[in-house]
């Protein structure tokens, strides 16, 4: 079966699906949706309602970052919750499988790397917005009815996961690399209790309307395991300085130190946070690292891709140095 027959096919059965949602509403086409990063993304109109659809590539096996079901199971429990999510409209299991979620308005946009540029003052409140979203998702009981969570995932579990991420780029595009997963390895950190992780938390992946957060979106690596692997994540994105040759300077953008006391809102400091910040770092590098090797294959175009070796190595040399 073509590849053009399989996905007019998933058409059809997503055309089914909303007409009994909106019996009687004319349903538009399947329009590829810019910017989906897992699976297939696409928009749909069901009378007055739009929706976005994601599904398992044709011939792709559901599993990663296709498992879009497993997507539509975290929205699902958080839907209702303090943690604004897109609502889920509709799931169809039947392979390849897919599922339709609201569409959410909004834009999502990371002050120091992307374009339009947001005002200054609109960037800084949604960052401050965000920090404290991101607390009340860790703040989320992980037996939440639907959730079906994972085994929990330390933080040695998820230095391995970057570490093969980062194995996978060419060393010749990785210098340091090795000393810097030996120095992290050396000082994996106590544990704190498990909570329920985005995966890439940030401002580009959050819709915000003026300076509100309306929809958390792009789940596709959500897991359960110590919020500082969020927190890291998140705080490196307060800084265009930690994206050398990409980043860029936004004037009035909360600090480090801000943005933690929006996240911890008078809860004590937590431990460790140079080593995470060393990971989110080594991860960054593991990223830019494969997008090249990608890019190299002709499998991913990347613009910036001369740029990239460079900053892959600043990254690492960085991290490193916050390790001591």
């Amino acid at each position: 079966m073509s590849t053009a027959t399989q996905v007019s096919e998933l058409a059809g059965r997503v055309r089914e699906r909303l007409a009994r949602l909106h019996p009687g509403a004319p349903v538009g086409e399947l329009k590829v949706l810019p910017g989906g990063h897992s699976g297939l993304t696409y928009s749909v109109t069901a009378g007055d309602a739009r929706y976005v659809v994601k599904a398992v590539p044709p011939g792709q096996r559901p599993v990663g970052r296709n498992d879009v079901l497993r997507q539509a199971r975290v929205l699902g429990a958080l839907t209702g919750s303090a943690v604004p999510v897109p609502g889920v409209a509709a799931v169809d299991e039947t392979q390849p499988a897919w599922f339709a979620m609201d569409f959410a308005a909004g834009e999502a946009v990371e002050p120091v790397l992307d374009e339009p540029e947001v005002p200054a003052a609109t960037a800084r409140a949604r960052m401050l917005e965000i920090a404290a979203v991101l607390r009340r998702l860790h703040a989320t009981d992980t037996h939440t009815p639907g959730l079906d969570p994972p085994e929990p995932l330390d933080a040695a579990g998820e230095l391995g996961r970057w570490s093969r991420t980062l194995h996978a780029v060419p060393a010749e595009l990785r210098p340091g690399g090795e000393e810097l997963l030996a120095g992290l390895a050396r000082d994996v950190p106590a544990g704190l209790p498990p909570v329920l992780l985005h995966g890439d938390f940030r401002l580009g992946n959050v819709l915000c309307v003026d300076e509100r957060a309306v929809a958390v979106v792009d789940w596709e690596i959500w897991s359960v395991g110590d919020p500082r692997i969020d927190l890291g994540w998140f705080l490196l994105f307060a800084d265009h300085s930690n994206f050398p040759q990409l980043g860029r300077a936004v004037p009035g953008l909360p600090s480090e130190a801000e943005l933690l006391d929006a996240y911890l809102d008078g809860r004590p400091a937590l431990p460790a946070m140079d080593w995470f910040r060393a990971l989110g770092r080594m991860k960054m590098a593991a990223i830019m690292g494969h997008n090249l090797r990608r890019h190299r294959e002709g499998k991913h175009h990347d613009p910036d891709q001369e740029r990239l070796p460079p900053t892959i190595a600043a990254m690492i040399r960085t991290a490193r140095d916050i390790l001591g």
